[in-house]
């Protein structure tokens, strides 16, 4: 269930320790809907604000259908363009592939603003990269650049099994460069790798899951609203915004949420050997690590920038040259080893981002791997 809250002092004493001053943004927006309920009403006369109801259930209502994925414009605009290559370091020597995992980890294609164009999937980018780079014989190891708070519990699966089945295939080695976020899901994928190096600045950890729903029941029974929504079972519309979550579906949704925290911590279990089961529950309690209290926790092998972690990669592939390529498509741009593609305009409304700021990067109902600071 969606609750619109306060930081925490625990939560506020871990970000002020981080020394991420601009964090505070999340209060803020947490604090966005007593902020504007006090100026919603407000007559022109100066008079006292007085509440709107009705604007208050259209702007719930917005909200529920935007998580339901009932907002949405798709104009097909043709099939992807076919994947080039660009070196982006080195002049000679064998290949590094270097694969992108940025932005939401998704198994669908995200469409752009008023669903002109759509950006593409995680699962299927990084298929299609891993299928080319199969192709190609001078490929000696794989570069992962993760910058991502994560994605939904399976997209984030499926990421990590093709990056691992492509290690396996080829014997190369994975080396793994946590850019400034890498949390949940992006860390999931990390645990694909041999050795990981964080940004002096990451932030990674988040382990553990967070199943989002909001409930309008009390704004519709004050409206005179009423659910009339007829089921086949009485658990078929479990997390509907439309009633109240009842003890057994809540406890029931809970266990399936153990369980899949209980895989990612398995994950975690096998891809740092060096931390025992029982230390990765520990350290699985949802809060974001900094790059130093990572390393000092086990969570990654060393502390550098993207230049450390190709040197990383070559020396586990036994090269001393070699050329880092990636993949991009049609006007994407690739010209450094920092280039990457530019996510699609969001559709602003009610000021800049503020919607897309409050709403999950994912559409429906889904359990995930994701740090989202703007929902507990």
């Amino acid at each position: 269930m969606l609750q619109v809250r306060e930081l925490r002092r625990d939560e506020r004493l871990q970000l002020g320790m981080h020394g991420q001053g601009d964090l505070g943004v999340f209060a803020g927006v947490r604090r966005f809907g007593a902020r504007s309920r006090s100026r919603v009403g407000a007559t022109r006369h100066g008079g006292p604000p007085r509440s709107s109801p009705w604007l208050t259930l259209s702007f719930a209502l917005l909200f529920a259908f935007a998580l339901s994925g009932c907002i949405q414009v798709s104009l097909p605009l043709g099939g992807p363009s076919p994947l080039r290559e660009s070196v982006v370091d080195g002049k000679r020597g064998p290949k590094i592939v270097m694969i992108e995992i940025d932005g939401a980890i998704r198994d669908a294609d995200e469409p752009g603003t008023l669903g002109l164009g759509t950006r593409e999937g995680t699962v299927s980018r990084v298929r299609a990269e891993l299928e080319l780079a199969r192709q190609d014989d001078e490929v000696k190891a794989l570069l992962l650049r993760i910058n991502t708070p994560g994605g939904t519990v399976t997209a984030s699966d499926i990421v990590f099994r093709e990056i691992t089945r492509f290690k396996q295939e080829r014997n190369v080695p994975v080396v793994a460069q946590l850019m400034g976020l890498a949390t949940s899901g992006g860390y999931y994928v990390a645990m694909s790798a041999d050795t990981i190096y964080a940004n002096p600045t990451t932030l990674t950890g988040s382990i553990g899951v967070i199943f989002v729903s909001v409930n309008f029941a009390g704004l519709m029974e004050k409206l005179g609203v009423e659910d009339q929504t007829i089921v086949s079972a009485p658990r078929k519309d479990t997390g509907s915004v439309l009633r109240r979550m009842r003890p057994e579906e809540r406890a029931q949704l809970q266990a399936v949420i153990e369980q899949l925290s209980s895989r990612f911590q398995d994950v975690v279990a096998q891809g740092r050997p060096n931390l025992s089961r029982e230390r990765v529950r520990e350290l699985a309690d949802g809060r974001v690590y900094t790059a130093e209290e990572a390393k000092q926790a086990g969570l990654v092998d060393a502390i550098g920038y993207l230049e450390d972690g190709i040197a990383e990669t070559k020396r586990r592939a036994g090269l001393s040259e070699a050329r880092v390529v990636t993949y991009h498509r049609g006007r994407e741009v690739r010209e450094n080893i920092y280039s990457e593609v530019a996510p699609p305009a969001r559709l602003a409304l009610g000021g800049p981002d503020l919607v897309a700021s409050l709403l999950p990067p994912v559409r429906g109902p889904a359990f995930l791997y994701l740090w989202w600071p703007a929902v507990e």
